[in-house]
């Protein structure tokens, strides 16, 4: 068998409009089309041409997982990939399948692709694959007749009892499971509490700079949003009272502000949660990554501090665990559990089954706690690296906030250079950003880039692609 090494593929063109696993596709097929590669010839490890090339591992990921799809190459396990056996010296190339533009330009949240600098994406080459593996066909031998119904529209039992365990011992939260529904995302949530507790004309606030999605729910469902203003300690809840004193409820992200990283100070969470209880309104909590904090222990969920049963709390399994499970969880006040199910009844159709067993047994085998370890661990180092490379690279052009947790950086950019035309151009050559100014409500204030670090190896990989903003600039 002939080992191929990735000198042997024509170099990558930073300057073409193609993203760069698009690049690395093309060229692999092309070279198979000429003879260059053989059947059964060895191709570079997924690990190896991240290293060669200097890009992030996602991006190899696409192009190897493309290849396959179409039956260029096979992979055999611990033998490595190579190109597939049956296919015949100058096989044709087939036409280039048209990208969807959602997949590299669009600024939809979120894009379903693998881009370097991708928001929104956990560590996918850490996700311990061969344990879920075996926890998944383990949970389709184990299934019964009773498994096949329709699912509980509220969520698998067990997995309810394991999420307040969960939640009473990381985040300090007394729940019973009968608290808890279990909702296919983020957008679910906020349309489940909607439909209980607000109505059309009712006012909501929303951090400024906030989750864009969470503007267009409200507003799809004709409930104003409130933009409040967000500074180094979280929302600011005297402008909130100046605002709209009387709002129905306040959508916040304590632990760590979606974008800004900053976490809610105390006295603004017990002004939070004495306005919430002096005007009946709701605290609807998104702890979508409390979980990582680098600079102490994970702070306590605002929900600890709810005496007064006005608090929401809002988790989800996308950014722990990965994005395509579609699973997240809803805590509700005790008071609220028979409104809750009534609406979830109506509008709910349940999560599959085998989806919530898989995650039910990856919890109670001590998986779920230890994953979050690593991943704490590794994403400290991740963006200390990625630091490192891109400020050794775009230091003198742009200036990088660093806060206690999180899985983004911010980069912010001088004087009044548009931080939406550099990630449009970004885009264009297959990197991904999201730009502050799009997270903004009114005037757009300072501009800077949002990028993920966890799916950036090393120190190099972020230089190299340091590099390519660079040459954006």
């Amino acid at each position: 068998m002939t080992i191929v090494k990735a000198s042997k593929i024509s170099p990558l063109d930073p300057a073409a409009t193609e993203p760069f696993y698009r690049q690395i596709y093309d060229r692999f097929r092309s070279a198979i089309a000429s003879g260059l590669l053989n059947p059964g010839d060895r191709v570079p490890s997924v690990r190896a041409l991240t290293k060669e090339l200097g890009l992030a591992r996602g991006t190899i990921d696409v192009a190897y997982s493309l290849l396959a799809a179409e039956g260029y190459i096979e992979a055999r396990g611990q033998a490595g990939t190579i190109v597939a056996p049956g296919l015949k010296p100058g096989t044709p190339v087939a036409l280039p399948i048209p990208l969807a533009k959602s997949s590299a330009t669009a600024t939809s949240f979120r894009p379903d692709s693998i881009l370097p600098f991708q928001m929104g994406l956990p560590a996918l080459d850490a996700f311990p694959r061969k344990i879920w593996a075996r926890l998944g066909a383990r949970c389709v031998r184990a299934m019964q007749p009773t498994d096949m119904v329709h699912p509980s529209v509220f969520g698998l039992p067990a997995l309810r009892a394991q999420i307040a365990a969960y939640l009473g011992l990381s985040r300090g939260i007394n729940c019973s499971p009968s608290q808890i529904f279990v909702t296919s995302g983020y957008r679910h949530t906020i349309e489940l509490i909607a439909h209980a507790l607000l109505k059309a004309g009712d006012r909501v606030w929303l951090e400024n700079p906030g989750y864009p999605p969470t503007q267009e729910i409200l507003g799809h469902m004709k409930i104003e949003p409130v933009a409040v203003p967000v500074d180094r300690e979280g929302i600011i809840v005297s402008d909130g009272v100046r605002l709209a004193p009387r709002a129905r409820a306040a959508v916040v992200t304590p632990a760590h502000q979606s974008p800004l990283s900053v976490s809610l100070s105390l006295p603004r969470r017990l002004a939070l949660l004495d306005w919430a209880a002096r005007n009946s309104a709701w605290i609807i909590e998104d702890d979508y990554d409390g979980e990582y904090r680098y600079v102490s222990r994970p702070l306590p969920a605002l929900k600890s501090l709810d005496r007064d049963g006005r608090v929401l709390y809002s988790g989800t399994f996308s950014k722990v665990l990965l994005p395509s499970l579609r699973l997240a969880y809803l805590v509700v006040p005790e008071s609220q559990v028979e409104r809750f199910e009534q609406i979830t009844e109506s509008l709910s159709a349940g999560c599959p089954v085998l989806t919530q067993t898989i995650v039910t047994a990856f919890i109670s085998e001590g998986h779920f706690a230890r994953h979050i370890q690593r991943m704490r661990k590794l994403y400290a180092e991740r963006r200390q690296s990625s630091v490192a490379g891109l400020e050794g690279v775009l230091g003198k052009h742009l200036r990088i906030d660093l806060q206690p947790g999180g899985m983004h950086l911010i980069l912010r950019l001088p004087g009044r250079r548009s931080d939406r035309q550099l990630v449009a151009r970004m885009r264009e050559q297959g990197l991904y950003a999201e730009a502050l100014t799009d997270w903004k409500t009114g005037s757009a204030g300072a501009s800077a880039l949002l990028v993920s670090f966890t799916n950036i190896g090393s120190q190099r990989a972020a230089e190299n692609l340091g590099k390519q903003i660079l040459r954006l600039i």
